[in-house]
């Protein structure tokens, strides 16, 4: 087997593999969410909605080794669209070999290619593994979010 890394969009056939890294990212977050959320999004990624959510997912040696979830959307301050970086996993085991980096990549080049003038994301101020890659590939901005309690 090849270790070529192949970034690609969801399949059907993905779902087992998809919903075993969607559960290990959102424990990492310390958070769940009920069966039908995971059917509910699947299904979505996998129409033909442009306002749902889309998915990368990273392949390597057969196996999905990281994913993104990302969404367009309309701005107030812009004319174009804007993309929305939701989620960004790599299992443990291919952190630090570059997916992370070409999922972000991919979701970039789909930005472009959408003519959507940004991409942005959040995370945790105490991920710090991937702040390192998210401080050579993005700007931090100086904005705090709240929601409601």
């Amino acid at each position: 087997m090849t270790d070529t890394l192949t970034i690609r969009a969801l399949r059907p056939e993905d779902r087992a593999e998809w919903s075993d890294m969607w559960r290990d990212y959102l424990a990492f977050y310390e958070t769940t969410v009920a069966d039908d959320v995971y059917d509910s999004t699947f299904a979505r990624m996998l129409g033909d909605d442009p306002n749902d959510f889309s998915c990368f997912v990273a392949e390597q040696n057969g196996q999905l080794v990281g994913l993104t979830h990302y969404l367009f959307h309309r701005h107030a301050w812009k004319v174009e669209s804007v993309c929305y970086l939701q989620d960004l996993f790599a299992r443990p085991e291919a952190r630090g070999t570059g997916v992370g980096r070409a999922l972000i990549q991919t979701v970039y080049d789909e930005a472009d290619r959408q003519g959507a003038p940004s991409v942005y994301w959040l995370t945790q101020d105490f991920n710090h593994a991937a702040r390192k890659l998210y401080d050579r590939i993005g700007k931090q901005t100086p904005f705090i979010r709240y929601q409601r309690p």
